[in-house]
């Protein structure tokens, strides 16, 4: 009991403090043992990082934009879109259908595949896409709060193309050696020029810590260094196969690169790291270039206010971005290299510039 106690002293010191829902929390916190699971979920650290914007949303997120990529393409190029699942919403559990199917299918492990390691890269890959959530902060809402959270959160996610390069070796397939090999070839592409925009950030804002970034956003960071705006998106769609660069996956080409060995539920893991890195690097782009969580206050929501305006940005974001696929050709990989190792880079090299001008003269 004590150490019960104890553990409801630690969450009610930092419980999130939302008047909408006051009414409900009180008379549930009289309940023994029901007021410990609410004082948990209400707990800062646990909120930010299972609830929002951490792992609850991140789910909604996915089923949110595979079901809207895929009608906003159809609308775009005059194509059927998902429709016939659920009709009276359009198809809009589409993604929750297709889940179904890949976690009640067989996976398949063809014989020449390193059977442990294919097996288990789907699942480590994980490790560096959710690692980021835990450093992303929404207000007063963080898991874990350092003054280094975006150099943390760049880092992890340069480890994702290294887990996409392993699943290709593991698959021990001709396919997905050609979709590790370009899946290598863009990492090296677009990470450089990527770091570089993120740093010409910190350099402006004069720290690393989101906090101070969005404490200095009286005007967007966008506006601010619009070279580095311009290089992160570019990087993000480089970063997360999105097209006209979704060559790593190719399906003309090689059917799904380095994941085209793969079925059933193993499938769906590797089928969504993609939309989970874009989410991520969404977060990031939404705290550096847009304000963060900054908005309008609603005193009802308290607490809730700033993760839910940076889930709102980032929707924004990522909707956006799916445009993009609706609307350009894929490039070729000669011609993807060649656009992040010239003027990408040196747009990068430009936007770090202004990130030092801009932060040694105070400029912000």
């Amino acid at each position: 009991m004590e150490m019960l106690d104890a553990l409801m002293q630690i969450f009610k010191s930092n419980m999130l403090e939302i008047p909408a829902i006051q009414p409900i929390v009180d008379p549930l916190m009289q309940i023994p043992w029901l007021n410990l699971l609410v004082a948990l979920l209400l707990w800062r650290p646990f909120f930010a990082i299972v609830v929002m914007p951490g792992l609850l949303v991140l789910m909604i997120c996915l089923l949110y934009i595979i079901w809207f990529e895929r009608k906003l393409t159809a609308r775009i190029q005059w194509r059927v879109g998902p429709l016939e699942v659920f009709r009276p919403l359009r198809g809009a559990i589409q993604a929750l259908a297709d889940g179904l199917r890949y976690f009640f299918q067989e996976s398949i492990v063809h014989k020449e595949a390193h059977r442990p390691y294919f097996v288990q890269l789907p699942i480590l890959a994980f490790i560096p896409v959710l690692l980021p959530i835990a450093f992303i902060p929404a207000g007063n809402v963080v898991g874990i709060k350092t003054p280094y959270a975006i150099p943390l959160i760049v880092a992890f996610l340069s480890l994702i193309p290294i887990t996409v390069v392993a699943i290709g070796w593991a698959s021990n397939s001709r396919f997905a050696f050609i979709g590790s090999v370009r899946e290598a070839l863009m990492y090296v592409a677009y990470e450089i020029p990527f770091i570089i925009a993120v740093i010409s950030m910190i350099y402006l804002y004069g720290s690393a810590d989101p906090y101070v970034a969005v404490e200095k956003q009286s005007i967007p960071g966008a506006l601010l260094n619009p070279v580095a705006f311009l290089v992160f998106i570019i990087s993000m769609l480089m970063a997360t196969s999105r097209l006209p660069f979704e060559i790593p996956e190719a399906d003309q080409e090689i059917a799904f690169g380095p994941f085209v060995e793969y079925s059933g539920m193993l499938f769906g893991l590797v089928m969504v790291l993609a939309y989970e890195k874009l989410y991520i690097m969404s977060l990031l782009f939404t705290i550096l270039f847009l304000g963060g969580w900054s908005g309008p206050q609603l005193a009802i929501l308290g607490d809730l206010n700033a993760p839910l305006w940076l889930v709102i940005k980032t929707l924004i974001v990522i909707s956006v971005l799916v445009i993009v696929r609706s609307m350009y050709a894929r490039f070729r990989i000669d011609q993807a290299l060649r656009i992040g190792f010239s003027w990408l880079l040196a747009f990068a090299i430009i936007a770090l510039a202004i990130g030092v001008v801009l932060g040694y003269e105070g400029g912000i």
